[in-house]
């Protein structure tokens, strides 16, 4: 039975019309979307019923019945799994539709429904996690430290927009060297496409994409590929379309509150059960799925008064699952807080996350790179702040931020090392929020994108690319949903436009978010790999990660260690152990000392261009958007 989200009821709770009805699905306008639940829905369905106990916790309800196809079944109160919770034993096969009835009212889906064929509207479907025939018994996961990360939404990764199609692209990654896939939260949500960050049935999986099975297929075939994989989920809120929790029980309060609906309710009375639920996700995904990591959407927006943060119950919920599997398992917060208490031990006070996203990075670099100072921009066009980024994860270190109007953050110490720190030079939020959804490629020349891939690449943190960085994707990566309540597509819509009215543009300048050809202009383009301009980007960033994986020093997070200088023409020197990254962003030809005590057995590792050489002082000449490492000529 499967999760959801948690925001107020939606007002169609009563009407649980089906997503996928057939005429919906004969006339969508993606084509491909008919085969996409075919395997999903008939051929992997066991006809042979078994007896299964359906549970919910309905603490509100004084009577509770499960519609298990036609039938209708009481069911009873269940003492041993806690007050709320009622309970009835049926033989079932896979796929069978059901739902529960609260004191007469309509049909709704299971809480904990792990499969929706028909979208969150419709009813839930028996499903198995188990029938899966796993071939990875002897992976022992990806561990956190020395991985470089690679950001994937699967709905735009191909243009089947598949689990499957996905792992037709598997051995790209490969070879280009990254080590864990993260996939972008795949929960169910009405409509065919969107980035899923309005999931509203937690624990089924976006039936479009693949459902369930695709999910573990795909984490099977990573897992084949020596790919750890790392799944986005989100607990803050629930989509504003499809959610049923409201009924069931206190999922949600008014005590708090997101900027995308009611807060969960994790510290109110009656959370103990709404903590469980997202405990029991979290475990869900790790054992039944094989995931190897969770990253965790806005844990600024999980509000949670109690002296145990929720983050903490995960944090030791991960562990314990890592413990009993054998299996490294591991768990990354996005914080806009700038507080590296997220990731400090629980033992050490901390909140016990293994990582956390770190944004400052990424607009340190951003700025160096574009030039642009706009919005929150404005602050990382500060003197040295570049330098700064590439030595601490946290520029606002209680330190002023204009765009907050108040100081901000607190400073890292040097004991808390630099893998825990996830930085990045395009994600989907911070290509995807622009108003046309454009990548660095479309404005910056490929020799600038090497320097920042340089600089990403060589640092001390966690590095992360987005889906298609890689060779420069030309395609955009835009905002874009399908909502089928009418009045809600039109206010995303209308919201777009406003959004960026504000800012000076024309509506017919906005992309519509609900237009097919939003998303479809989103999809990667896999003939652009082996194109000139795209190949030599490509081939750049794998000898960048391949430069990674065999110098220690290029990879180490000790951020005592490491020493940055910036001049005021914009050159860069990083001084890694007994390694040297260099990057000329000025607009000259640049000297540049590289600071190195002798040039004995140091040589050029990687350069963008094929003439530079080293000098017998430590120098060498920079050309503008030049890049360069040297190292001792044998690796580790």
């Amino acid at each position: 039975m499967a999760y959801r989200r948690m925001v107020s009821a939606s007002p169609r709770a009563h009407e649980m019309t089906p997503l996928f009805a057939d005429e919906d699905l004969m006339n969508h306008p993606d084509s491909t979307a008919r085969a996409t639940l075919a395997p999903s829905t008939v051929t992997e369905e066991r006809r042979t019923p078994v007896d299964r106990t359906f549970s919910v916790w309905a603490p509100r309800a004084i009577s509770v019945d499960l519609v298990l196809g036609e039938e209708v079944l009481p069911m009873t109160a269940d003492h041993d799994r806690g007050e709320g919770w009622s309970s009835v034993d049926a033989a079932a096969v896979e796929g069978t539709r059901y739902g529960f009835r609260l004191d007469g009212g309509p049909v709704l889906a299971d809480p904990r429904s792990l499969r929706q064929p028909d979208g969150p509207h419709g009813r839930s479907a028996v499903f198995d996690p188990g029938a899966f025939e796993w071939t990875d018994d002897g992976w022992e996961g990806v561990p956190l430290e020395g991985a470089v990360l690679y950001e994937m939404h699967v709905g735009t990764f191909t243009h089947e927009g598949t689990f499957d199609a996905a792992i037709g692209r598997l051995d790209h990654l490969v070879v280009l060297g990254v080590d864990v896939v993260e996939l972008m939260p795949v929960a169910s949500f009405p409509g065919w496409h969107g980035w899923g960050y309005d999931g509203t049935c937690l624990w089924a999986v976006h039936e479009p994409v693949g459902g369930p099975r695709g999910l573990q297929r795909f984490v099977d075939a990573c897992h084949a590929r020596g790919l750890g994989v790392c799944l986005d989920v989100v607990y803050n809120h629930l989509g504003p379309d499809g959610n049923f929790l409201g009924p069931f029980g206190p999922y949600f309060t008014q005590r708090h509150h997101t900027p995308w609906g009611e807060a969960v309710n994790l510290d109110g009375p009656g959370s103990d059960e709404v903590r469980e639920f997202v405990l029991d996700n979290v475990a869900y995904w790790l054992t039944d799925f094989h995931v190897d990591g969770l990253r965790l959407d806005a844990v600024h927006e999980l509000h949670d008064d109690r002296a145990v943060h929720i983050l903490e119950d995960i944090a030791v919920r991960v562990r314990q699952i890592g413990e009993t599997t054998g299996r490294g398992r591991w768990v990354v917060a996005e914080s806009d807080r700038n507080d590296p208490r997220t990731v400090r031990p629980v033992e050490e006070g901390g909140l016990g996350m293994d990582g956390q996203w770190a944004d400052d990075v990424h607009h340190g670099l951003h700025v160096a790179l574009t030039g642009e100072t706009q919005g929150y921009y404005a602050d990382f066009d500060a003197d040295g702040a570049l330098a700064t980024l590439l030595m601490t994860p946290f520029f606002h270190a209680d330190t002023w931020s204009s765009f907050r109007g108040r100081r901000h953050g607190r400073p890292v110490g040097k004991d808390i090392p630099g893998w825990r720190f996830v930085a990045s030079l395009q994600t989907h939020d911070q290509v995807g929020n622009r108003r046309m959804g454009d990548r660095h490629s479309a404005t910056l020349s490929a020799r600038r994108l090497q320097c920042g891939a340089a600089l990403l690449l060589t640092s001390p943190y966690t590095p992360m690319l987005f889906m298609g960085e890689e060779w420069g994707a030309s395609t955009p990566w835009q905002f874009f949903t399908d909502h089928i309540d009418s009045g809600l597509a039109e206010a995303v819509s209308q919201g777009r436009r406003r959004e960026f009215a504000s800012h000076g543009w024309s509506a017919d300048d906005v992309p519509d978010p609900q237009d097919h050809a939003t998303r479809d202009r989103s999809v990667l383009d896999w003939a652009e790999p082996g194109q000139a301009g795209h190949r030599e980007l490509l081939g750049w960033y794998r000898a960048l990660i391949a430069l990674r994986g065999s110098r220690a020093d290029l990879r180490d997070g000790d951020l005592s260690k490491i020493l940055v200088t910036e001049d005021d023409e914009g050159v860069v020197v990083v001084r890694r152990g007994e390694h040297r990254v260099a990057v000329n962003l000025g607009v000259r030809h640049a000297d540049v000392d590289l600071g190195l005590r002798s040039t004995r057995g140091i040589v050029v590792l990687l350069a963008n261009d094929p003439t530079l050489t080293l000098r017998d002082d430590g120098t060498v000449v920079l050309s503008p958007d030049g890049a360069v490492v040297v190292g001792p000529a044998s690796g580790d």
